[in-house]
This record gives structure tokens, C-alpha cells and sequence, in this order.
């Protein structure tokens, strides 16, 4: 998870082909990215908390890395109440939610994976997305589903990275950006980044630290996806 939950895999046709083109500059997006003839990856930024990713993701589709190779299709939240959400639609970004307190988790993913087919994604990106994914919602978008993890996935699964790092006193630790499957942040690596930690004195500067990468280099990683530069190692 981004620290937060674990995903990935997806099935619902292919991805659309994604290559940079020269946007437009007088071609406008919902939430003000330039528009491009060039075919664009759409995302689905799902998010359960106040998306700090999810902003740094959509910058970068406005007027970085991302800009004429992504698209925002939807940011979704399964808390329809959270900042993440309400600053999303700010932007002029299309929002859904579907409350998931008090459901079970099955169920839940297949109201969810239907709500997403409405907005035709090509990946699902997880931003803090707090949810343990379901074989029924990895299946659906098998080998589409990209999350972000504040560790080595290979040394630290699942939640409070951050804290793990911290309490062993790393002099380091890893981003990890990698596809999804049906084990805890088992999915394939994309990337990985590392973090100084020398001299963080406090859990707040580690995650300061770690955010700090996680807002560069999630984006970075997404559009080398999309250009098709990654090697995908397991």
C-alpha cells in the first residue's frame, strides 16, 4: 500500500498505448492539463486520506512528467468524506466514492470495480489507497494496478513503513513503486528510490523524508511505464 493498503492486477482490456505528443497549448483537460491528439493512459487515483499523491500525481499530469501521456479518468475514495476527494473535485477532476465501512470486502471490490468501469481505466493507481485488495477487484484490472510503498517490499510488507524504518534506525530505506497482485506488496517492482535518512531525528522526518521522494518519483515512474522504459523485475 502507500503505507496504507495492498493491491493490484487487472484484466479489462488492454491498456490504451500511451506516447507524449506535442499538447496543445490552447486545449484544455478537466483540471486544466493540456490536451494532446496523441491517445492518453487514463488513470483511476484511488485515495483514502487527504491525497498528498494524488495532488503531486495530478501536477505532474498538468504540466509535468505525466503531461500528454496521462489522463485523470476518476479519483475514487471508499471514504466519501475525506479532504483527498474534496480536492480533487476542486481541481475539476470527475470523483466517485463508495462508503466501505461496514462492508464486506468482496462485495465491496465488485461495487467498486463496477463504478470504475464507468470511467474506462487503463491503470489504477493507488495513493493511499487503505484498502487490503480482493482477488475479485485484482482480477478485474489484472496487471494495470500500480501502488507505491514506503519500503523495500522485499524487507517490509504492509502498513507503518515508516515507523519500521524508524524504529530500526535505517540509515536508509526504499520507495518502492510496483504492480499489484494477490499477495501484501508481493506484485512486481517497477522502481524503487532511496531516502537518506542520516541525521532524521523523529518519525515526522522520516515521513517528511519519504514524501518528499514518494511525490517526485511515483510520477517519474508512471511515465516511463507509459513509454514503455521500465524492466519489470520480480
Amino acid at each position: 500500500m502507500t503505507d496504507v493498503a495492498q493491491r493490484e492486477s487487472l484484466n479489462n482490456g488492454g491498456a490504451v498505448s500511451a506516447s507524449s505528443g506535442s499538447p496543445s497549448p490552447t486545449e484544455r483537460g478537466p483540471g486544466g492539463e493540456a490536451q494532446s491528439s496523441a491517445p492518453k493512459a487514463r488513470l483511476a487515483i484511488l485515495l483514502s486520506g487527504r491525497g498528498s499523491n494524488m495532488l503531486a500525481l495530478t501536477r505532474e499530469v498538468r504540466e509535468g512528467v505525466l503531461q500528454g501521456l496521462a489522463e485523470v479518468a476518476v479519483v475514487f475514495s471508499n471514504i466519501p468524506e475525506v479532504a483527498g476527494l474534496q480536492a480533487a473535485a476542486e481541481l475539476g477532476y470527475p470523483t466517485a466514492s463508495i462508503d466501505s465501512r461496514g462492508r464486506k470486502r468482496a462485495e465491496f471490490d465488485a461495487d467498486v470495480v463496477a463504478k470504475l468501469q464507468e470511467f474506462r481505466p487503463d491503470y489504477i493507481v493507488l495513493a493511499g489507497y487503505m484498502r487490503i485488495l480482493s482477488p475479485t477487484f485484482i482480477r478485474a484490472f489484472a496487471g494495470r494496478i500500480i501502488n507505491i510503498h514506503p519500503a523495500d517490499t522485499h524487507q517490509h510488507q504492509g502498513l507503518h513503513a515508516y515507523d519500521w524504518a524508524w524504529e530500526n534506525r535505517l540509515p536508509e530505506t526504499k520507495i518502492t513503486v510496483h504492480l499489484v497482485d494477490e499477495g501484501l506488496d508481493t506484485g512486481p517492482v517497477l522502481a524503487q528510490a532511496p531516502v537518506d535518512l542520516r541525521g532524521a531525528d523523529s518519525l515526522p522526518e522520516v515521513e517528511r523524508r519519504g514524501l518528499a521522494v514518494e511525490h517526485r518519483f511515483y510520477a517519474d515512474t508512471l511515465a516511463r511505464l507509459l513509454r514503455k522504459e521500465l524492466k519489470i523485475e520480480n
